[in-house]
């Protein structure tokens, strides 16, 4: 697989309080070691974390769907090589999935970066088989980070 040496993360917060309140979940170093975990490729993505207003405003736009949801990737270029993306997280949707499903906010949110990554290089579940896979795969990378199969009902 190509190296992500030249892979470049710029994550983003829409407001203090959503930085003070991702900070207390993972750490910038943290969150890039994930994404690197799920991304071989080379390119940029910029992860953006936001409110459940922006969240709500971007999936309205972009999808038709006038909720939050908790992540939203807008992949602009994919080869296979390098790409080029955004990937959207509604931190106060993600806390209360978390809380819902019996997961703690870290392995959620990583999680949903994997997955995120993963839409970002064209991996997507429209269809059964490309569910399975790339819920294997999501599996698989995070089992390498440490994290629990976060398909499992009971955890």
């Amino acid at each position: 697989m190509p190296s992500n040496s030249k892979l470049l993360i710029d994550i983003q917060t829409a407001s203090p309080a959503i930085e003070a309140a991702l900070k207390k979940i993972a750490s910038s170093a943290l969150i890039k070691k994930w994404i690197k975990a799920a991304t071989p490729l080379s390119g940029l993505l910029t992860l953006r974390f936001v409110n459940s207003t922006e969240g709500k405003k971007l999936n309205a736009a972009f999808r038709k769907k006038h909720y939050a949801t908790n992540v939203l990737t807008f992949p602009y270029e994919h080869s296979k090589s390098a790409l080029s993306a955004d990937i959207i997280f509604c931190l106060p949707v993600i806390r209360k999935e978390a809380k819902e499903q019996g997961k703690t906010v870290k392995a959620h949110l990583a999680h949903l970066i994997v997955h995120g990554c993963l839409h970002a290089q064209g991996f997507d579940h429209e269809h059964e088989k490309e569910t399975k896979k790339m819920e294997k795969l999501e599996v698989a990378l995070l089992k390498k980070l440490g994290f629990t199969d976060p398909y499992l009902t009971t955890q």
